[in-house]
């Protein structure tokens, strides 16, 4: 909890005690329905929440009411940590698996989050735009490009730093995966944002469909 706060010190302390819930509330779904590594529920902070906030750290300041599709969220990242640090944008959740839905609700009633929908289906049954559409590691960019295209909003209406378009967390060389893609790639080292040595191969990738 300490590491959210080193980054983010300026948030109020209903978000406080909202970041501190997710510990106990992670370990206690991750036991019943595995949404999270085993070896990784004890660094949950590190390598989820504040791996999470790197869009955050990137977009900065955004205007409420901004929009964010968080597709393929699994337990609910990044969707969960960005509402709570957002709390005047909204966000729609989507997983093609039930289960892993199921506890991204849950945490997200326990800890008061009122910002956030939820579906449990595929993107093609998603017709609602969005600001930004986020993931982690979903899929290979230029196979996840071209599906969430339509769901962006055409231009940039609220008139926020970056314009709207497509923030994936990635890892590795993006080279390959950035081929044939008809928008620019754009990316940054999350060691710009994070000085943890989990962050040292961490990408943030933009790609702005409508800037």
């Amino acid at each position: 909890m300490d590491t959210i706060t080193k980054y983010f010190p300026a948030i109020s302390e209903k978000q406080r005690e909202q970041f501190a819930a997710l510990d106990a509330l992670y370990r206690y779904w991750n036991e019943r329905i595995n949404v999270i590594s085993r070896k990784d529920i004890g660094n949950l902070y590190v390598k989820h929440v504040l791996h999470s906030l790197a869009i955050a750290a990137f977009l900065g300041e955004v205007k409420p009411d901004t929009t964010f599709l968080d597709l393929g969220t699994g337990g609910g990242f990044p969707g969960i940590p960005l509402a709570i640090l957002y709390p005047d944008c909204k966000f729609h959740l989507i997983d093609r698996i039930g289960k892993k839905i199921k506890v991204a609700t849950e945490v997200a009633n326990e800890t008061g989050i009122e910002n956030v929908t939820f579906q449990h289906g595929d993107i093609g049954e998603c017709r609602t735009r969005f600001n930004y559409v986020v993931s982690r590691a979903v899929m290979p960019l230029n196979s996840l490009t071209p599906l969430v295209t339509k769901n962006i909003l055409p231009g940039n209406p609220l008139d926020n730093r970056y314009g709207d378009g497509i923030i994936c967390l990635k890892g590795g060389d993006l080279e390959p995966e950035s081929k044939g893609i008809k928008f620019p790639v754009i990316e940054f080292p999350l060691r710009e944002f994070f000085n943890e040595e989990f962050f040292d191969t961490k990408k943030l990738v933009y790609v702005p469909v409508n800037g």
